[in-house]
């Protein structure tokens, strides 16, 4: 059987030499090397959407990738990619990192400089194990999650009073609404407070879960507020202060833990940036970013995407940007925002409808919002189009521009520790 084998090695000269090693392998298929943690979750993530038969049985991880350390980088791999091995390449063998490496989810390590036997003999092992699962998800029926797990959405604001709370809320109501498993995360962690919008009062929060090394479905659970509407809730802490507990290496184990429970993750990474959100930012499979079409938002719009860009948390055209409280009368468009910003744009734009609002969010219930309302029907077609909602016909109706909306009446880092390797921003 042939065995494929993908290494992630940041220094070219070590993944010409792993390349090279690992050709001379029996019934080895070494594909291209990818250079940081970015480009490998991105490859597995799109070989996964294709099938699980298109992900290689072996990753080898360098102890020196990047930006996302390694051990932290195989605990996602573990748990958005379960039927692929992961074997650590490391100077270090002592049992402290072996240990650590068994415990991110490695089924191997091997040890530098590399060698011939001890390398085929951890791939071999690596590869036994991944055809061992896939041959029990093969059989285990069309439910089972095969996959890179739930689809992750940040939204962030340019700046504050965008819209980011309102717009991340109803994005996923609509996902809601078309029978997925949703996620609601605030992340604004000094400022976040999504449990106003949706008139809920609980103290449990993420911070809660910053310092569990290993969050388990009940750890999960204890944290999460399971909303009326059907949503799973993950709060902001009351106390601003504890959010400086929520490092980037916990936000992304959060992240990963619902990915892996929830169909949908819906993040709200207000406007403030911070080593959480930019890890939660990095790890999406899509960043939005909200403004509104006036000067001083859309020059904030682009200083965070340019941030982004500096700090390698995402590229500009990996960002998507909405504008928010739209009127064809004003001299700013989408697409001059688009070129100002050198993002992606939403295909649509939320209207400048602000009173329909006022009244369910003075309220605490934003989810009450009829469902006639243009702003409500805009966000709800961008979560069509962001790939967030099942077919339409599964007990909803179809709104103005193919949006899906209920039927009428249904109720729906520590310190800052910005760094440019492995750090992030909001």
């Amino acid at each position: 059987m042939t065995t494929r084998i993908l290494p992630a090695v940041g220094d070219p000269d070590a993944a010409r030499a792993v390349t090279t090693l690992i050709g001379r392998l029996p019934d080895a298929e070494p594909a291209g090397p990818v250079a940081d943690s970015t480009q490998l979750l991105d490859t597995l993530a799109r070989l996964a959407a294709q099938s699980l038969d298109e992900l290689p049985e072996v990753v080898l991880v360098h102890e020196r990738i990047g930006p996302v350390p390694a051990l932290e980088l195989i605990r996602e791999v573990a748990l958005r990619f379960p039927a692929v091995g992961v074997v650590l390449i490391t100077a270090d063998a002592s049992p402290v990192l072996f240990s650590a490496a068994m415990d991110s989810g490695a089924r191997g390590l091997v040890t530098l400089p590399l060698g011939y036997e001890e390398l085929a003999s951890r791939v071999q092992a690596a590869a036994q194990w991944s055809t061992g699962v896939r041959r029990h998800l093969g059989a285990a029926g069309p439910d089972t999650p095969t996959g890179p797990g739930g689809r992750v959405v940040t939204v962030s604001g340019a700046k504050g009073g965008v819209g980011t709370t309102v717009t991340a809320v109803h994005l996923a109501l609509a996902a809601r609404a078309s029978g997925h498993t949703v996620a609601l995360v605030d992340l604004d962690l000094q400022g976040g407070d999504i449990a106003s919008y949706l008139d809920v009062q609980f103290r449990r929060s993420v911070a809660d879960l910053a310092a569990i090394n290993d969050i388990s479905p009940r750890v999960l659970q204890d944290a999460v507020y399971v909303h009326e509407t059907g949503l799973s809730l993950l709060l902001a802490p009351g106390e601003g202060e504890r959010g400086e507990d929520v490092t980037d290496r916990a936000a992304r184990q959060i992240v990963s833990a619902l990915r892996s429970r929830h169909e949908v993750v819906v993040i709200d990474c207000g406007t403030h940036l911070d080593s959480a959100g930019a890890a939660a930012v990095e790890t999406a499979d899509v960043a939005l970013l909200v403004t509104t079409p006036d000067v001083v938002a859309v020059r904030a719009a682009k200083r965070v995407v340019r941030m982004w860009d500096r700090l390698q948390i995402r590229k500009p055209e990996e960002s998507t940007v909405l504008v928010n409280r739209h009127q064809r009368s004003t001299e700013i468009q989408p697409p001059l925002v688009q070129k100002i910003t050198g993002t992606r744009m939403a295909g649509v734009a939320v209207p400048a409808a602000y009173k329909e609002l006022a009244a369910v969010v003075d309220a605490g219930r934003l989810h009450d919002l009829e469902a006639r309302s243009t702003v409500k029907q805009a966000l709800w077609a961008l979560a069509g189009e962001l790939g967030l909602v099942k077919a339409a016909g599964t007990g909803a109706g179809t709104g103005t521009g193919g949006a899906l909306v209920p039927a009428a009446g249904a109720r729906d880092r520590g310190a800052l520790g910005l760094r440019r390797r492995g750090g992030g921003g909001r």
